[in-house]
C-alpha cells in the first residue's frame, strides 16, 4: 500500500492532470441521456472531486489548498459551460463539488497520518 501512496506522491500532478481531464470530458460531453450507473449525481460529483484532490493533498505541496480552492472555481466554470452542450448545470452539482475536493483533503490528511504513525511504530518496534 505504502508502494502506491509514494507513486501517487511522486506523480501527483500527472495523476491530478488526469483525473481533471476525465471530470472535463465527462462534464461536458453531449448526451442524449445519462448512463444509467449506481448512485446519484451528487455522489458521482462527490467522488470525482474526491479523486482529483486526494493527490494534491496527499503530496500537500506548498500551495496545496489553494489548488483546492482552484479545482472549486474549475468546477463552477464545468457548471456554467454545460447548458451550452446539451447539459444542465446545476449550483447543486458545484456543491458536491466542493464537498468532494474537501473529502479528498481529509481522506488524504489521514492517510498521511496513519503512515506517518505506522512508520514511526514500526521504528518503536525495532528497537
Amino acid at each position: 500500500m505504502t508502494t502506491l501512496l509514494d507513486t501517487i506522491k511522486a506523480h501527483w500532478v500527472l495523476c491530478s492532470v488526469t483525473a481533471l481531464v476525465a471530470i472535463t470530458f465527462l462534464s461536458l460531453w453531449p448526451l442524449e441521456q445519462l448512463p444509467s450507473v449506481p448512485g446519484t449525481d451528487k455522489t458521482h460529483h462527490l467522488i470525482a472531486y474526491a479523486l482529483l484532490m486526494f493527490p494534491t493533498a496527499l503530496r500537500k505541496p506548498k500551495n496545496w489548498l489553494l489548488i483546492g480552492l482552484l479545482f472549486i472555481a474549475y468546477s463552477g466554470t464545468i457548471e456554467l459551460l454545460q447548458p451550452y452542450v446539451n447539459r444542465y448545470g446545476e449550483w447543486l452539482d458545484m456543491l458536491a463539488n466542493s464537498a468532494g475536493v474537501a473529502c479528498g483533503a481529509l481522506a488524504a490528511g489521514l492517510v498521511n497520518v496513519l503512515v506517518a504513525r505506522r512508520k514511526t511504530f514500526s521504528r518503536h518496534r525495532e528497537k
